[in-house]
């Protein structure tokens, strides 16, 4: 299993009982977290449930911005908060849980539009055209950090920027990730354009992750492999960039969805239904010795009850028929 533990669906024009992937207003998926570290107990309950079903915990999916807005922003808290995450990482790691993914963006996932693009007519997301519109203070990676924070949008800043305080992130929190036993995963951008909502992007074609590999050498700095956020990219090929960073043993854990066309027009749709030859994916992968974990990600809803869980089980069939 892959857990997410960052509550995305605060925002109230999203749904919880029937919410796909949360989108939000300009405020985003509405509020982070409390700013209060996961703690070794917390999570060691949340294994134990794991466990007695048989299962296995794999990864943590993102850190809730109210412990890294700073380092996101290069803000006066930047050293401080760094200092948690190196916490958080020791936390997990003493957990025994391998893998810690994260998205390392400023306006994180966003852009995205819903409606029946998936076989059927089944809901999911989309993307038509760039959302432009700046990020208001107080918000970092889709969500709101500092509801009292003054008037204003984030500053703007270049690629090269953003990259440096990527390079500041990686020099302080791979050496503890490589003793806390924890490979850091990242995700890369959701969509995958040079620039939204007037923020520079990082990894928005295939060749930038191997940049960011290339920054930390390291068996903790690895990648949380979105097979649908790099067939959107422009450039660059999705089975070529499956075999060169699966070769290089950098692939920690894949979302495995399948999308049509490419950024800045785009449709999630069904696994099977694609731009992505999936049976091509996994030989690949075979090939290449690949021993990670595969995950749907998220999927297009089915109109039945449970349309979420309906999408995801068929999904996890499709994934489970093509390993076999």
């Amino acid at each position: 299993m892959v857990i997410h533990l960052v509550d995305y669906f605060g925002n109230k024009n999203n749904n919880k009982d029937n919410a796909n992937q949360p989108i939000g207003d300009d405020s985003g998926w509405g509020a982070a977290g409390n700013g209060e570290l996961w703690s070794l107990e917390q999570i060691l309950t949340i294994k134990a449930e794991i466990e007695s079903h048989g299962l296995a915990w794999e990864a943590i999916e993102n850190f809730d911005p109210a412990i890294w807005h700073d380092v996101l922003l290069d803000g006066p808290r930047k050293l401080e908060q760094i200092e948690l995450l190196k916490e958080q990482i020791r936390i997990v790691g003493q957990a025994g849980i391998p893998v810690f993914g994260y998205n390392f963006s400023l306006a994180g996932v966003s852009s995205r539009i819903v409606g029946p693009f998936a076989r059927g007519g089944g809901e999911s997301v989309g993307m038509d055209g760039i959302d432009n519109k700046p990020i208001t203070n107080g918000m970092v990676w889709n969500m709101v950090y500092d509801h009292n924070a003054p008037k204003g949008f984030l500053p703007a800043i270049t690629h090269e920027e953003l990259w440096a305080r990527l390079t500041f992130f990686l020099n302080e929190l791979v050496p503890v990730a490589e003793e806390a036993g924890v490979i850091l995963a990242a995700h890369p951008d959701d969509p995958p354009m040079p620039y939204i909502r007037q923020t520079p992007r990082l990894v928005y074609q295939p060749g930038l992750y191997q940049k960011l590999i290339d920054i930390k050498p390291s068996a903790s700095n690895c990648l949380e492999f979105c097979l649908g956020s790099i067939s959107e990219m422009t450039d660059g090929d999705i089975y070529e960039a499956t075999d060169t960073y699966s070769k290089q043993n950098k692939v920690a854990y894949i979302h495995f969805r399948n999308v049509v066309g490419k950024v800045p027009n785009y449709r999630e749709v069904f696994v099977d239904e694609g731009d992505i030859d999936m049976k091509r994916i996994i030989a690949i992968l075979r090939k290449n010795n690949f021993e990670g974990v595969l995950i749907p990600d998220h999927t297009p809803q089915m109109d039945c009850d449970g349309p979420w869980y309906a999408g995801m089980a068929y999904a996890m069939g499709y994934m489970k028929a093509l390993l076999n």
